[in-house]
């Protein structure tokens, strides 16, 4: 693996493909290497990183396909099961991907004989994005244009199903919170659904849209943020119903969001996919410029490192990863 200083990348990975996705196992797999998994148009391919930042014998960036999976069909997200494991015999990997079909399907495998997949039917529109449950792993949860989002069970039955006011842009599942879920909808309302009770228990406004993509932090679960329009906006959920911090970063429109997962202050953002290139950058809430601004091909996808300063955006035929500082 390279290092790549002309547009400012850290490290780069050839992909077969374009790449629509791409997913760091957000999970401890209980092996040194980082699992990572990146979709294309028929297929997702899983293997594992491991950065000089970690470990002082790799020069750069080391990176191994584990196994790529027939997808038969462009892939739009991707979800890691906590259940995925590298240090169990024989090892086990499980995610869960949304396909422009309208479908979810859910991957295990031990990389060896065993590979099986279950497809859940459902949902009636494009499925923006979904999530495992964070510490059994045993639900998945996934928000889509349908206006809904569903809580299904590992064989594909229906466990919950909320009715939102608009599409469902993003979803998520704090570690520390398991029976809350926290949904994102385009309108600009981000909602907290009781996941005992099936209600809405706090909402939170943008009070600008269309909203694209919004994140619980990790590091402190009273943190929220999102892109809407062409700005993020930070909340502490609980000062306020609207943010207490905002600040506009793409110049057409801003399309993710993500935390980093080992500082509660950073945080990087992406631009609209354009007709060349698409920004990435990396905002600290201390500083008030972005701290590292990148640029990729026709990028798409953001994912940020279990245990680094580090993440990554898919492209065209390429990986492209980012190392920030603390």
């Amino acid at each position: 693996m390279k290092q790549d200083s002309t547009r400012n990348t850290s490290y780069t990975v050839d992909c077969e493909d374009y790449v629509h996705v791409v997913k760091f196992n957000p999970f401890d797999s209980g092996d040194s290497c980082s699992l990572i998994a990146y979709g294309g148009n028929n297929y997702v391919v899983v293997g594992t990183c491991r950065f000089q930042e970690e470990d002082a014998e790799v020069e750069g960036m080391q990176y191994k396909t584990l196994r790529t999976f027939h997808h038969g069909i462009r892939v739009d997200a991707i979800a890691w099961s906590p259940e995925t494991r590298l240090d169990a015999i024989p090892p086990q990997i499980r995610f869960c991907t949304a396909a422009s079909d309208k479908k979810l399907r859910l991957f295990t495998s031990d990389l060896q004989d065993k590979n099986e997949f279950k497809t859940f039917d459902g949902h009636s529109d494009y499925i923006n994005d979904l999530v495992f449950a964070p510490n059994e792993g045993q639900e998945i949860a996934s928000v889509s244009d349908d206006h809904t989002c569903r809580v299904w069970d590992l064989e594909g039955n229906e466990k919950a199903h909320f009715v939102l006011r608009s599409p469902g842009m993003s979803v998520c599942w704090h570690p520390e919170e398991a029976f809350k879920l926290m949904v994102a909808e385009k309108n600009g309302t981000i909602r907290f659904y009781d996941l005992i009770t099936q209600q809405a228990i706090l909402s939170l406004e943008c009070g600008q849209r269309p909203l694209m993509s919004a994140d619980w932090c990790l590091k402190n679960t009273l943190k929220i943020g999102a892109v809407a329009g062409s700005d993020w906006l930070i909340w502490d959920i609980t000062r306020s119903s609207y943010p207490q911090d905002k600040r506009p970063v793409h110049v057409d429109r801003a399309r993710l969001f993500r935390w980093s997962r080992v500082n509660e202050n950073l945080f990087a953002t992406t631009g609209y996919p354009g007709k060349t290139t698409t920004q990435l950058m990396v905002h600290h809430l201390g500083h008030p410029q972005p701290i590292l601004t990148g640029t990729a091909a026709v990028g798409s996808g953001l994912t940020w490192h279990r245990t680094l300063p580090l993440c990554a955006v898919g492209g065209d035929h390429k990986i492209f990863f980012w190392v920030t500082e603390m």
